[in-house]
């Protein structure tokens, strides 16, 4: 047995004797708890598959803020146990028909990975479930990322016609090579979770029944560590991730492509045949 998964038994053994110490609230669609330095933030709206709509995403980034003004030293954000879904990804019905940009550097989404990658702590996302859209750029922004063998990943704004963000494809690119981010966003189809930890895109693969402790256990070495040297050493690694920028030409280009997207018949198609749930038309144009 791994010294992790030893650790994971241990906190399993002792997490009642922790009661005294943890933190509980619910604010919209999730809930949050901190455990000693651990803070825990977890989607709770399944009814809606945990769909990212602006006021869960708020509360997300809310959530992340107050636990920067505490003694938090680590983040996990996860679903409720048992979920099929861990997140549908964005709440296309507060997408814009068309003839605006559905993703632009406003959009709640980008915001809420923005305040994950600048977050003075590790985020850990613990995935049950299959993970949907947006929702895979959400979890890949995460620091470290532990699944379970059937969590499946899909990368679908081919499947709607949406046009995806710059930024959001240089968090694809920064999680995994540029042949997976091509293979992701060109099929659509969901990636496994053994593929995944395989090609590089998450840390690591768990059974069901240890998900839970091996995430904790992971949560709590890393909160008994530094916790200034984390933050530091996080921040580095943000700044050198980003260190080859996109040229001015190069950005313009870009943003004009997606332009002739979201300006598109198939955009707006794929809109409609989502809210109306049926197969959608695409004419190319």
């Amino acid at each position: 047995m791994s010294r992790l998964l030893q650790r994971a038994n241990t906190v399993s053994r002792e997490s009642n004797s922790h009661a005294q110490r943890t933190r509980r609230g619910t604010v919209d669609s999730i809930q949050v708890q901190q455990d000693g330095h651990i803070g825990i933030i977890t989607l709770d709206n399944p009814k809606k598959l945990n769909a990212l709509s602006h006021a869960l995403v708020t509360s997300l980034i809310q959530a992340l803020h107050d636990f920067a003004e505490r003694d938090v030293r680590v983040v996990i954000l996860r679903a409720q146990p048992g979920v099929k879904v861990w997140s549908a990804g964005h709440d296309v019905g507060e997408l814009p028909e068309g003839r605006r940009d559905p993703l632009g550097w406003d959009d709640p989404l980008r915001n809420l990975v923005r305040s994950i990658e600048s977050h003075p702590t590790p985020v850990i996302a613990m995935i049950e479930g299959t993970v949907w859209g947006g929702a895979v750029e959400l979890v890949l922004a995460c620091d470290i990322i532990i699944a379970v063998p059937e969590s499946t990943f899909a990368v679908t704004p081919a499947r709607l016609g949406v046009p995806y963000n710059v930024s959001g494809m240089m968090t694809f690119m920064s999680a995994s090579s540029l042949r997976i981010v091509k293979e992701l966003a060109f099929t659509a189809a969901p990636v496994d979770a053994v593929r995944a930890e395989r090609v590089g895109m998450i840390n690591h693969v768990v059974a069901l029944d240890e998900l839970e402790p091996f995430t904790l256990a992971m949560a709590t070495t890393i909160a008994d560590n530094a916790p200034l040297s984390i933050r530091v050493m996080k921040e580095q690694l943000r700044v050198l991730a980003g260190a080859k920028p996109v040229s001015p030409r190069g950005f313009e280009k870009v943003q004009g492509l997606r332009r002739v997207v979201y300006d598109s018949h198939d955009y707006a198609e794929g809109i409609r045949a989502f809210k109306e749930k049926r197969r959608p038309a695409f004419l190319g144009r």
